[in-house]
């Protein structure tokens, strides 16, 4: 009996291949990569200061074509390839058909290609989100350098260490189901840590740096909160059960914490800020992001409830009390939105995984995945009480990987280029650096008539124009 021509097997439709699952994993990565681009670059836009706006959004593109290439290159092979270290992975390239169109991994039923597009986009987020700690004074020649530097030396070693089957936190059992240790932990501590070697903002900036368009941030927020159904969606490697159930949770939590976070403005501050629900909004998207596929619906609802309050008071209340976060100029206060939310989501994943559904997620040693408290439940005590320390530990070796690397990496970048722009070029902003603006708000952009970009003629192309410009004056 013969198969069906849509599902008969062939050189380009090999035997292990499920359309299903290949069609949803590339689904996801462009939902992934659209958070990105144009949802960051949207989001940064216009949440800064109306005088950083192109570098902010540029930064964001920038690192984003920037990441691809050096993926593709080496990066790829350094998180997922053949062991170099228990912790790296060898640095190989990622272009020849001979390892794109084989199958990605045993389990999987996909081809590499898409595995190194799906996995690029959540390496591309990463350094994005540690751009928006470095928003509105870093000097863009640093910034790239910067990019592919961290991603080679520190991306990698976090990614290969939890997520490839040969990394020894992984061995282990550490649970991060689709990136709460690998991609916002990392980045909240090395956007951090970046913003200390830096610097500051300029006073003024500090004292007043005012969103240029709400609206416009309202919709590249929206487009990172409905982009996270690839994100955490695409985490079980196939179009199953958990994949529905990660994306259900994954929006539960986000919407929790956005209307925690929001009641908490109003309480204590009495108005409803946009700003503030946006804030609350990642803090719980970042939350349930290590335990998206693997918790109950209701310990969803719980983990939005504590990822709209304690970074909420981590930023409002902490924030002015400890002298290094007063000191360090976190400009999207990224530490708090994804360190801290980061941190609070891999322990609460620690207590809440459900060991049914770390079966599903999990097709080897699954028995050894389980919450804290189900452990209590279910007289495995100290099989929970592991699982919270090795979820301790993850946070240890990620906050002391992402210290020691960005430091490193931002010594040795100032030592070719200053990270931090000078005090004039920070006055003005993105015309000094760019020689461009975002808003013509008045004279249709004559302030722009001496750019070289902003058109592919020079005006003594036109003699006739320049004659008419003369008549009408």
């Amino acid at each position: 009996m013969s198969l069906p021509s849509n599902l008969a097997t062939g050189d380009a439709s090999p035997d292990w291949l499920n359309k299903g699952d290949n069609a949803w994993q590339l689904t996801a990565a462009t939902m992934v990569g659209m958070q990105t681009v144009p949802g960051l670059v949207i989001l940064y836009g216009s949440i800064v200061k109306k005088k950083w706006a192109v570098n902010s959004a540029f930064m964001a593109l920038y690192a984003f074509a920037a990441v691809l290439v050096c993926w593709v290159g080496w990066a790829y092979q350094m998180s997922f390839g053949k062991k170099l270290l228990p912790f790296w992975g060898k640095p190989d390239v990622a272009l020849g058909q001979g390892v794109l169109l084989a199958q990605a991994f045993t389990e999987s039923f996909f081809p590499t290609a898409t595995m190194v597009f799906f996995q690029f986009v959540f390496a591309a987020i990463t350094l994005v989100l540690i751009a928006g700690a470095l928003l509105g004074r870093m000097n863009f020649h640093a910034w790239m350098l910067f990019v592919p530097l961290w991603l080679t030396f520190s991306y990698t070693i976090g990614a290969y260490s939890l997520w490839s089957t040969d990394g020894w936190l992984a061995k282990l059992g550490v649970i991060d189901f689709c990136g709460g240790y690998v991609i916002h932990l990392s980045s909240g501590v090395a956007g951090f840590t970046a913003a200390y070697w830096v610097g500051p903002r300029t006073a003024k900036d500090r004292e007043r740096f005012p969103p240029n368009n709400i609206i416009l941030m309202l919709a590249g927020a929206g487009m990172l909160w409905m982009g996270w159904t690839g994100f955490n969606g695409g985490g079980p490697y196939a179009a199953n059960v958990d994949a529905s159930l990660a994306v259900l949770n994954t929006h539960v939590c986000a919407a929790t914490s956005l209307l925690v976070w929001l009641f908490l403005d109003i309480i204590f501050f009495g108005k409803p800020s946009v700003i503030g629900a946006v804030q609350g909004m990642i803090t719980g998207l970042v939350c349930i992001t290590p335990a998206a596929g693997l918790v109950q619906g209701w310990a969803a609802i719980i983990m939005g409830i504590l990822s709209g309050s304690i970074p909420w008071y981590t930023m409002m209340v902490l924030h002015k009390k400890i002298s290094i976060l007063k000191q360090v100029d976190d400009t999207m206060a990224v530490f708090h939105t994804h360190a801290v939310a980061g941190s609070l989501g891999g322990i609460l994943t620690g207590f809440f995984a459900e060991p049914k559904l770390n079966r599903l997620f999990y097709t080897s040693n699954q028995s050894r995945y389980i919450g804290l408290g189900y452990g209590l439940i279910n007289n495995r005590v100290s099989a929970g009480f592991r699982q919270m320390g090795l979820q301790i530990g993850g946070i240890v070796f990620i906050v002391v990987l992402n210290v020691i690397m960005t430091s490193l990496i931002c010594l040795l970048v100032r030592v070719v280029v200053p990270l931090r722009l000078s005090d004039e070029d920070m006055q003005i902003g993105d015309d000094a650096i760019h020689g461009e603006e975002a808003y013509a708000l008045w004279g249709d952009g004559e302030k722009l008539e001496t750019s070289r970009h902003n058109s592919v003629y020079d005006l003594e192309e036109f003699p006739a124009a320049t004659k008419k410009g003369a008549d009408d004056v």
